[in-house]
């Protein structure tokens, strides 16, 4: 291979890098959206934090090696649907599902495949929702759909894959029996914590909405500026709801 075919070949595989690239910052941007929209609306942030990675092209080779995928960059783009990857972390198990419903509704954005670990946990005891989503990535002269993966879990969930991977790593994808014992039943554990933690965030909110006061529901809070809503305004609003219904 000369130098001018090895730089071609090398400018391909920057290009293919770098649509999960833009494929992350697309995703990012729209759930950035999303979460400020739900805390303005519903004065709470349903996303603790958000991580993401794009493959690195020898994981990518692993995995092509491993699934049997021929070794072109338009099958491995094809076959291989998690090179983007971004991780959604939240509070509760509800959080889950309210932000899985979020990016189902979302125009530009196919969820392809869904796949619920949380109501049908692997036998190791692993919990998360996996979306295979499509995103649409706008270039000058065409727009491409990437393929990338988004994982949803609760804190709890997050700190139980951190150390599953990091055993898997130790011993090579071979963990003891005993010590997968141990992982199940802390899996177990972490499932009844995120229930009772769940039932608690309830019943703070039912507490807070009975001591809600008519001075604060005539308030909106922006980009950290309080505006007052007069009782005319809202009168006028509730009346054109009212007529809707």
């Amino acid at each position: 291979m000369d130098v001018r075919q090895l730089e071609r070949l090398k400018q391909e595989i920057v290009r293919f890098m770098m649509m999960y690239k833009f494929a992350i910052e697309e995703l990012r941007t729209k759930i950035e959206i999303l979460q400020q929209e739900f805390h303005y609306i519903h004065d709470y942030n349903p996303i603790e934090h958000i991580t993401s990675r794009v493959k690195s092209p020898e994981s990518i080779l692993q995995k092509a090696h491993r699934k049997g995928i021929p070794l072109s960059l338009p099958s491995i783009r094809e076959n291989i649907r998690d090179i983007a990857g971004l991780r959604i972390v939240c509070a509760f198990v509800s959080d889950i599902y309210k932000v899985s419903e979020m990016l189902h509704n979302q125009s530009e954005l196919v969820v392809a495949e869904c796949k619920d670990y949380i109501k049908h946990p692997k036998p190791n005891g692993y919990r998360s929702l996996h979306l295979i989503v499509q995103v649409p990535v706008f270039m000058s002269d065409h727009t491409e759909k990437v393929w990338a993966e988004i994982q949803i879990r609760t804190i709890a969930m997050d700190f139980w894959a951190s150390l599953e991977h990091k055993l898997n790593y130790k011993y090579n994808y071979q963990i003891p029996e005993p010590l997968l014992n141990e992982l199940r039943a802390a899996a177990e554990s972490i499932a009844l914590l995120d229930e009772k933690m769940e039932r608690i965030n309830q019943e703070a909110n039912h507490f807070k909405a009975t001591l809600q006061s008519e001075t604060e529901l005539q308030e909106l809070w922006l980009n950290n500026q309080r505006y007052h809503l007069p009782a005319d305004f809202l009168n006028m609003l509730l009346d054109s709801d009212s007529r809707r219904k």
